[in-house]
């Protein structure tokens, strides 16, 4: 199969009329940083690495924050690194290794562990089935996760591994308190969930305030004698797949370990800002000084973060301005917060500094270049976090005192060759306001080329002016620089329901499965396309995965006039299915009716079809359900299907065969 996808694009190349000046797998070839953490001792940083499909840790170290190896994994075998960790005094990073999937086929089949590797140089040591690792402050044990439970484990390796406590319900997000006496954790148990407290020493298990809602993300206060989470309301019901600008209000409460009793010390309003928004981080409760507790709100339409007082009272906006903050981490003085945002620079990201008592951020880069996932060190003078920008792939960095560098280098990738991706906005077939990115290679041909229109997952992503931050992501920028450099006009659409441009654009009015409203903006995407005099209207093609495969086959469905093929990555072709609605309830009509095999019979346009048949995220049957649906009306229909792959591919060369066929399909039929 890879043999006659690569021939299949070899060919396609000569029939073109613009070679590429670097090749499909010369852009793949990136070495992509994600999970970056900062150590609690020694100003040492650490991330994992992924080099077409090889992953291990990196470490960088005071004073030179040279990147280096302390794993040595050499295959592309699909075996994620998830959750690391420190030991105390940073001489030791714990992590998850495998899962449940095995997209290799290996026939010995694949585990999920945990896992310890020093700093020294010493080969990493197997701890014990399961995932999730938390050291304790004490650095004498693990706790992790395995079947619904919490384990844990001796770091030194003489105490085999053990259920800690039983808990009903699925727990999740194990937090140790500052002494390491303590575990606080969220136990969920269907319409709604508990926060609950095991005491080491004296064996016992208490529930934190119980309630019918839905209790989470607990924040262990500075002394260890109370825990603050979020209390998000619940009705019982199934949750229907909608905008949701507002709800019944959540709130942050605050309860003591001794008694479990607990209160309410803050409430969002009614109106906006009342459905719980998250950013990214370790916490969506961070403590500051002991005294204040800084919080995601979006009381004005936007993301921001806010700060209380931890006994309660009005909340302190820290971020005003039209922008949302995405990233969260409290400075290592504790007073500060450090985030990223989109300020003044709605298409690309920045790192800020706020004191969590209020005042004015303060700008920490700056420029055309992306910044996320700050990272503040035990050294106050030094962030780290990860940047990219149009021609550079995503790194580690480093930013100490108001000098910034990189923590390893690019290699040979072909930087220099990569096109500067054009902010554009044009109006959506019923007159909002889209955001995309135009990608022109500089090399094309005055006459009119074909055009591409590229649609991102999620729904809740954002598309930059530069390589993105997630995986996935940054190899969907590979590919739409490389279709650029074939020749074609790349538009890149940010549709409505995604996030970056405030509450109302994320949670649009009949969105999805509630109306498909979203497919206005593919529609204006065709339109403002053919209306360029480098565009040949006739030859439009358009491709996305998941929620993007999504609207691709809507498209394709909708407007094969306008869309001459299409790439479906894992799509999803009927909402009433996908989301297990009941044929009895009120919106089952509406998901199918907002959905591809609602219009399947104006589907007339080539389309290639490609999935992994172990995709836990969109069912594989939404495919082979499309697929035979299209045979029967004799549209052209291509299929390339991963056996045992998920839905973001975990083989680094399950990327390259995907993307070359998508590249030779395109070649042919456009």
């Amino acid at each position: 199969m890879r043999l006659l996808a690569t021939l299949a694009l070899s060919l396609a190349l000569e029939a073109s009329g613009q070679q590429p000046s670097f090749t499909l797998d010369q852009v793949l070839a990136f070495s992509f940083p994600s999970d970056l953490t900062a150590a609690p001792a020694g100003a040492k940083v650490a991330w994992f690495s992924n080099t077409r499909g090889v992953r291990n840790i990196m470490v960088a170290e005071p004073p030179r924050y040279e990147a280096r190896k302390v794993t040595n994994y050499t295959e592309d075998d699909g075996q994620e690194l998830q959750h690391p960790g420190w030991l105390p005094d940073a001489s030791a990073i714990v992590y998850t290794r495998g899962g449940t999937a095995n997209p290799a086929s290996d026939p010995r089949g694949v585990s999920e562990d945990i896992w310890m590797v020093g700093l020294d140089g010493s080969a990493p040591r197997r701890i014990a089935a399961g995932s999730g690792p938390v050291v304790s402050p004490r650095g004498d044990r693990i706790a992790f996760l395995r079947a619904g439970q919490i384990w844990w484990a001796s770091t030194d390796g003489k105490t085999p591994a053990a259920q800690a406590f039983d808990a009903r319900g699925t727990c999740e997000g194990p937090e140790w308190s500052p002494d390491g006496d303590r575990i606080a954790f969220t136990t969920n148990r269907g319409d709604h969930s508990l926060i609950g407290v095991y005491q080491v020493s004296a064996g016992t298990l208490r529930y934190l305030d119980p309630s019918t809602d839905f209790d989470g993300a607990p924040a262990w206060s500075p002394d260890g004698r109370s825990v603050a989470f979020i209390r998000i309301p619940s009705s019982g019901l199934r949750p229907v797949r909608e905008a949701r600008r507002a709800r019944e209000p959540w709130s942050i409460r605050m309860a003591s370990v001794e008694t479990g009793a607990g209160r309410e010390i803050w409430r969002a309003a009614e109106g906006r800002g009342s459905v719980f928004r998250e950013v990214s981080g370790a916490n969506q409760l961070l403590w500051a000084d002991g005294k204040r507790i800084v919080f995601p709100w979006e009381a004005d339409g936007w993301t921001h973060l806010y700060s209380i007082a931890a006994e309660g009272g009005r909340a302190t906006l820290l971020t005003p301005g039209e922008f949302e903050v995405e990233d969260a981490a409290p400075a290592r003085s504790r007073g500060e917060v450090v985030f990223s945002s989109n300020q003044g620079d709605i298409d690309r990201r920045h790192l800020w500094r706020v004191s969590a008592a209020g005042g004015t951020p303060a700008a920490l880069t700056t420029g055309t270049g992306i910044e996320v996932a700050p990272a503040p060190t035990t050294d106050g003078n030094a962030v780290a976090f990860l940047r990219s920008d149009a021609q550079h792939p995503l790194r580690a960095a480093i930013r100490i005192g108001s000098e910034i560098r990189d923590l390893e280098s690019a290699g040979d990738f072909p930087a220099q060759q990569m096109a500067t991706p054009q902010q554009v906005i044009f109006p959506a077939a019923d007159g909002l306001q889209i955001h995309g990115q135009l990608f022109l290679s500089p090399g094309r041909a005055a006459a009119r080329s074909p055009a591409i229109v590229f649609l991102h997952g999620g729904p809740r992503r954002q598309m930059l002016t530069g390589w993105h931050y997630m995986y996935y992501y940054a190899n969907a920028y590979a590919l739409n620089q490389y279709l650029a450099a074939s020749g074609y006009v790349v538009l890149s659409v940010n549709f409505r329901s995604g996030i970056g441009y405030g509450l109302d654009f994320r949670e649009a009015p009949q969105y999805g499965a509630s109306g498909g409203s979203d497919y206005n903006d593919v529609r204006g995407a065709a339109v403002w396309l053919g209306a360029r005099p480098d565009v040949d209207r006739a030859r439009i093609g358009v491709w996305g995965g998941s929620y993007g495969g999504y609207l691709t086959a809507m498209a394709l469905a909708r407007a094969s006039d306008l869309f001459k093929a299409g790439v479906d990555f894992h799509g999803v072709h009927n909402w009433a299915t996908e989301l297990s609605i009941p044929p009895t309830e009120p919106d089952y009509k509406i998901a199918f009716e907002s959905s591809p095999l609602n219009f399947v019979q104006g589907w007339r346009s080539p389309v290639l079809l490609i999935q992994g048949d172990d995709d836990r995220d969109v069912q594989f049957n939404q495919t082979v359900r499309l697929a035979y649906a299209l045979r029967r009306q004799k549209v052209d229909v291509e299929e390339l299907i991963f056996p045992d792959e998920i839905h973001d591919f975990l083989l680094g060369r399950t990327w390259r065969e995907a993307y070359a066929a998508a590249v030779a399909f395109f070649k042919r039929k456009l």
